[in-house]
């Protein structure tokens, strides 16, 4: 989406405060964690909003509540500023997933005015307000030069975007004709991983490992890789169809291993060096509950376990850059407490914990992070169920207060706060998982 020049101005002149912090990004981490100034971004007046992207350029993408919260669009803000991207005519859109496009495209979901020909809840239902979330189909689109435009399926009703590189393709998952018997009602429909572009209008398939009957991609770089997964057909959400979790290169897909689980074995995004980060079971005897631990899979050194924040059993990794920081969340049993986690050089540290004292919000889970280490994800208003996008900023200067990490850690673990109902429903479907999915 190109940006008018004097609005960008604007922008820019309005937030030189916070977006000078963001100078000289890395240096020092190798003595004192960093420290952000984060700034919550304005909502449409519903009470549920979210970032989910972040590029180099400062751009953060997800999604905010209208005022009735009974649809949300998707949203870009940039630099505070924010612009409502619309729909395909139906209630809901949403940016769900990292981005990374840097040249003007934006990837999501949006539904059409079609009522869902079969019953079909889709994938997309996750990422929508809940009254209107399954009322119509709903394609993967892109937006650009603020225009939205519908991606091609396979021949199927309905499909999903998540990622889209600087090569002009975008990455996701679409339905076809096949009625899959691994589809649990009221899926029908077998879908498989896709890849448009850089002709949008042109959709390849990317298919699923040998014995598996679905696929779905969750991200791409530059150099063409696309990480995604791979198993049966399931509810189209997570669970038994992240069976496997899978890096196509060239078209081929090769399996990146587990954590010991059989479900819910999801990548979530890559850098250009092909680190890949996501979540994964830890243990086979959960079945598809959820039950998983966040992780980052390098080339060298495979699949590892990131672990949890002290006094938690579950977390997810959501975003990684090139400096190898990882974003996530981190939770006690159930979502029933969750912190933003930022992750480098083998500490996993509350969010929380790296932002000034004067800020009074809760920060619950990051879902992207740049190349300058800024970060966005939701917040809790304190006080309130509302949550919000944040755009979080590191500061320039490091260590003026106490960031031992054995300190830092201490004050994580004894810091617990009670997820409102409102955000434990973002959690979950950015979990893709159901309240009986869960292990408790």
């Amino acid at each position: 989406m190109k940006i008018p020049n004097a609005r960008l101005a604007l922008a820019v002149a309005a937030t030189l405060a916070v977006g000078a912090a963001a100078a000289g990004g890395n240096d020092g981490f190798r003595h004192h964690p960093p420290e952000f100034r984060v700034v919550n971004l304005s909502a449409l007046g519903g009470n549920a909003n979210a970032g989910n992207s972040i590029n180099d350029h400062g751009l953060v993408a997800g999604f905010a509540n209208l005022p009735d919260n009974n649809s949300r669009h998707a949203t870009l803000w940039l630099y505070g500023f924010r612009f409502d991207l619309g729909t395909l005519g139906g209630p809901n859109s949403n940016v769900p997933w990292p981005v990374k496009n840097t040249d003007g495209l934006i990837a999501g979901i949006a539904q059409t005015t079609t009522p869902q020909p079969r019953g079909e809840t889709w994938s997309c239902r996750s990422f929508f307000a809940t009254p209107t979330r399954a009322a119509a189909t709903c394609l993967g689109v892109v937006w650009e030069e603020g225009k939205i435009r519908a991606l091609p399926t396979l021949g199927g009703d309905n499909g999903f975007a998540t990622g889209a590189n600087n090569h002009r393709q975008v990455v996701g998952w679409a339905q076809n004709k096949v009625e899959d018997p691994s589809c649990l009602k009221p899926q029908i429909y077998q879908f498989r991983a896709t890849l448009w572009g850089p002709d949008l209008d042109r959709v390849r398939e990317l298919p699923p490992l040998r014995g598996d009957s679905t696929s779905a991609a969750t991200g791409i770089n530059d150099k063409g890789q696309v990480i995604g997964i791979s198993g049966a057909c399931g509810t189209a959400v997570g669970g038994i169809s992240a069976a496997h979790a899978v890096l196509w290169e060239k078209g081929k897909p090769t399996p990146l291993g587990t954590l010991g689980g059989i479900a819910w074995n999801t990548p979530m995004a890559l850098n250009e060096r092909g680190d890949i980060v996501g979540f994964s079971n830890i243990s086979k005897e959960d079945g598809a509950t959820f039950n998983a631990h966040a992780f980052l899979w390098t080339r060298g050194r495979g699949i590892q376990d990131l672990g949890t924040l002290p006094g938690d059993s579950i977390s997810q990794a959501l975003g990684i850059n090139e400096e190898r920081q990882i974003v996530g969340i981190s939770c006690t049993a159930g979502f029933a407490s969750c912190r933003a986690f930022l992750w480098e050089r083998g500490v996993m540290m509350d969010l929380n914990e790296l932002v000034p004292d004067d800020y009074a919000d809760h920060l619950y889970t990051a879902n992207d992070i740049n190349n300058l280490g800024q970060i966005t994800g939701y917040t809790v208003k304190a006080g309130s169920e509302d949550s919000l996008a944040f755009w979080a900023v590191p500061l320039e200067k490091r260590g003026h207060r106490d960031s031992d990490a054995d300190s830092i850690a201490a004050k994580s673990d004894v810091k617990r706060v009670p997820l409102p109902a409102q955000a434990r429903q973002l959690i979950l479907a950015r979990a893709g998982a159901a309240e009986a999915q869960l292990a408790q």
